[in-house]
């Protein structure tokens, strides 16, 4: 099932399956290439990327782009793939931000990583107060122009912003479609104007950890299971995530969906994808077997108004 994403006529599948954590050096390619091949073989045609994605930066490009060659390449006009600059990928003054210097670098080196000669949707990975806005958005439309993109993508801009990209890039004649926010049960602010703002100018919303990176299911309700994000050390999700305070909540949410045949991860997924304004939620990974649990989750019966209601109220205080 795809959505087209805002007023253009581009459609994305309901899921995306982002390579952010998970899909670093320390990860064999046969482990990537088992999720991407997973997540295609089950109708997820799009990619989501960053350049300093890993661990180290730019290793989930490289390792994306060393799989779909010898694999997938006689598939490129059948997927997304998306990528992102702007957060920092190298030292040094033009390693970070939304310069024209760092982001024309930033596509470049990124192509190079995933040997390809465009990305599909090419994103400000966020904005650079240090940059005038102007300076990055022109960026974008000479990357599109170029050739080396064919939609411009932001993510975490606020609502005014969007709106002052959106007139920027449209009397300019270059299409943007697409804005990612983080949104879930545990992070609603999108709802404050973002997701609003970001359909009436047009914009389809690519929501990323919709699962709260494993929060939002029953992985931690017994203990922290060996293996998992929290266990692995990462700098995302630590022990003190895991309040005694947000686990109740998420037991609670258990025993709520249960009876109608959701788990919570199932539901969560769907929580987040009820917003019409919702183009593809972006999930992640580390094992195929939860991209198959997330693919089964769009196939349960939409639940009710009344659901949704009680498990938004479980997390409200």
């Amino acid at each position: 099932m795809t959505t087209r994403c805002g007023d253009s006529g581009l459609r994305l599948p309901r899921l995306t399956l982002g390579l952010w954590q998970a899909f670093g050096a320390d990860r064999s390619l046969e482990s990537l290439g088992a999720r991407v091949t997973t997540a295609f073989d089950l109708g997820i045609c799009a990619f989501d990327l960053a350049d300093n994605y890993g661990p180290p930066p730019g290793a989930a490009e490289s390792g994306f782009g060393t799989w779909f060659s010898q694999h997938f390449s006689a598939h490129r006009d059948e997927v997304i793939i998306a990528t992102k600059a702007g957060h920092a990928m190298w030292s040094g003054p033009y390693g970070d931000g939304g310069s024209r210097k760092h982001l024309m670098a930033g596509i470049d080196q990124s192509l190079r990583r995933l040997r390809l000669d465009y990305v599909d949707i090419f994103y400000h990975h966020r904005p650079d107060p240090e940059t005038p806005e102007e300076e990055s958005w022109q960026a974008l439309a000479d990357i599109v122009r170029a050739g080396k993109a064919l939609y411009v993508g932001l993510s975490k801009y606020p609502p005014e912003a969007l709106a002052r990209a959106k007139a920027f890039f449209r009397e300019r004649g270059v299409p943007l479609i697409v804005h990612q926010v983080r949104y879930s049960l545990l992070r609603r602010e999108p709802e404050a104007g973002t997701l609003q703002t970001s359909a009436a100018e047009g914009m389809g919303v690519a929501a990323f950890s919709v699962l709260a990176q494993g929060l939002l299911s029953e992985r931690y309700l017994e203990g922290i299971p060996e293996g998992s994000r929290v266990a692995s050390g990462s700098a995302f999700l630590t022990p003190g995530n895991l309040t005694p305070d947000l686990l109740h909540r998420i037991a609670a949410l258990r025993d709520l969906v249960r009876p109608s045949g959701y788990s919570v991860a199932a539901f969560a997924l769907r929580w987040a994808l009820r917003r019409p304004e919702i183009a593809t939620a972006v999930i992640g990974a580390s094992q195929p077997d939860q991209i198959r649990a997330n693919v089964a989750a769009l196939s349960l019966p939409e639940p009710s108004p009344e659901l949704y209601a009680q498990a938004e109220r479980l997390f409200l205080s």
